[in-house]
């Protein structure tokens, strides 16, 4: 996959850096062990937040507009787009997966630390004319909401041929590029990631010093992070994230986290992208 094309998803998806104790069970001894699953009532509740009324509604426009935002015009009446969207009938598929991201407690160094961390979850969700979306869920204020919807189906596609593999999925959000986590190695599941640790990977020893020549300056606390470079403040209720298609309702709130932005809100934001595995 790309990275031009997902670069709008660099806030929400960073989430899994702000939101993951909601998710981890305790730690595990060492690094090179693949990163705690959530429990499986986490992922229950995650799957029944993606159900709701609300939100298939929600996908129904979204594949009636083609990932195109609210925000812009699509040159459609209303109507027509209401009827596209009842066209749409949204359906989810697959299995809702936990969402790994790279943790900032690894790129520090910080003994013990996983490799990646789970944020939030995902469920992939198809409609009636074979456009698929990844509809993000995550737990906040105790309970768990959905955050996000996507086009493709990157996180549960990713997350399926790393499991193939033996080894777990999860993602470097300031590359956008995806890995497997397997054994003591990290070996690259797209181009970016491939760009990063060559095609035949590298070991988790190796990928935490260039993680931590990449971000160890960034990481909280940092004088990068007290600048406000790696967020750390509230956006207004009507600004989405830079270079994002937009929230639609609450607002999305940046936090630091390995320079980029988190979210805190409670919006359904819509983003579009392009994925494939290059596996």
């Amino acid at each position: 996959m790309n990275s031009r094309h997902l670069r709008a998803a660099t806030a929400l998806a960073a989430a899994a850096l702000a939101l993951a104790p909601a998710l981890l069970l305790a730690p595990a001894a060492h690094a090179a062990d693949g990163p705690a699953a959530p429990a499986a009532g986490d992922l229950a509740a995650a799957r029944s937040a993606t159900q709701q009324s609300a939100v298939l509604d929600q996908l129904g426009h979204f594949f009636a507009r083609k990932g195109v935002p609210p925000t812009q015009q699509l040159g459609i009446s209303a109507a027509d787009e209401a009827k596209a969207a009842a066209a749409a009938v949204p359906r989810l598929t697959g299995d809702t997966v936990p969402v790994y991201t790279l943790s900032a407690d690894f790129v520090a160094g910080r003994p013990g630390a996983k490799v990646a961390e789970a944020g939030f979850t995902a469920t992939a969700a198809v409609a009636a004319d074979g456009q698929r979306a990844s509809v993000w869920s995550a737990k906040q204020n105790g309970g768990w909401r959905v955050v996000n919807i996507a086009s493709g189906s990157d996180e549960t596609d990713y997350a399926a041929a790393a499991a193939a593999d033996g080894g777990t999925a999860f993602r470097e959000p300031q590359l956008d590029a995806w890995y497997e986590l397997k054994g003591d190695r990290v070996l690259p599941l797209d181009e970016d990631a491939r760009r990063s640790v060559g095609a035949h990977g590298t070991t988790v020893a190796s990928y935490q010093q260039l993680v931590r020549q990449r971000y160890g300056d960034k990481l909280p606390g940092s004088g990068y992070d007290a600048s406000g470079k790696a967020g750390g403040f509230a956006l207004p209720e009507t600004t989405a994230p830079a270079g994002s298609d937009g929230p639609v309702g609450a607002p999305l709130v940046a936090g630091a986290a390995l320079g980029l932005t988190a979210l805190a809100g409670t919006a359904i934001g819509l983003r579009r992208r392009k994925g494939r595995i290059a596996y």
